[in-house]
């Protein structure tokens, strides 16, 4: 049987960062990794009075420990949102003190943008659960996620539903291809997403694939999706 494992996880600490950068002794690791916890759980789930996310379209969380205070950085592709028109907002400033108040640190809050959002795996898949949430067509979803992340300058996706799909008494799988994904390739820059749609039947499981291109020599992530070429030979051949 074929063995699964996250694309992101296998390319951590070889090719990519931790999203969590800092040291602690035994004694505070476990307390430091719940405060982490806890502090993108918060953001993720928390929603305005009508339901809606209050801090919406953020494909990852990365946190920077100091002695003195706790870097948040969120990438989004909605900033304007969190920073208000012409930086007059105070949502970002409520952020920062919800937060202050949830883990009893000095927090300090930075915004980073994405310019592609439909190269991202986790904004495509929270954006396909969006629809099916909609009751739209799954088949007609998948193909719109497919269409726009290869107009983007992916260089391939794999889009893969689970649950009772289209109302069905039975769950199953659906899957839908376009482009190439190797998976196993440590150069390949793929990106991985997850999401749950919740409708009238239950819950179906949203998960994306998407190769961005490779890595650069200089190892700056993504330069190969941002300038829409793929190298046609590695500079340097790697041996696993």
């Amino acid at each position: 049987m074929g063995q699964k494992v996250n694309p992101v996880g296998f390319r951590t600490g070889i090719m990519t960062g931790w999203k969590s950068r800092w040291y602690a002794s035994k004694k505070e690791f476990s307390e430091l990794l719940v405060e982490d916890k806890k502090i993108r759980t918060f953001i993720k789930t928390r929603n305005e009075a009508g339901g809606k996310p209050m801090y919406p379209a953020i494909s990852k969380i990365e946190i920077e420990r100091t002695r003195d205070e706790v870097k948040v950085i969120l990438f989004s592709a909605r900033p304007g949102v969190l920073v208000g028109q012409k930086g007059k907002g105070r949502r970002v400033e409520d952020l920062q003190n919800d937060l202050q108040n949830l883990v009893g640190r000095r927090i300090s809050i930075r915004i980073e943008e994405i310019s592609r959002p439909a190269v991202v795996a986790q904004l495509v898949a929270e954006d396909i659960a969006e629809r099916l949430g909609k009751r739209a067509s799954f088949r007609r979803t998948m193909k719109q996620a497919l269409d726009e992340a290869m107009k983007a300058g992916a260089k391939g996706i794999k889009v893969q539903l689970a649950g009772r799909l289209g109302g069905a008494d039975m769950s199953r799988r659906e899957k839908a291809i376009a482009g190439s994904i190797p998976l196993s390739t440590l150069q390949a820059k793929i990106d991985y997403g997850f999401a749950e749609a919740l409708i009238a039947q239950g819950h179906i499981g949203v998960q994306v694939w998407i190769n961005q291109g490779t890595y650069s020599e200089g190892g700056s992530d993504g330069l190969d999706a941002q300038t829409d070429q793929t190298q046609k030979k590695p500079k340097r051949s790697y041996k696993r």
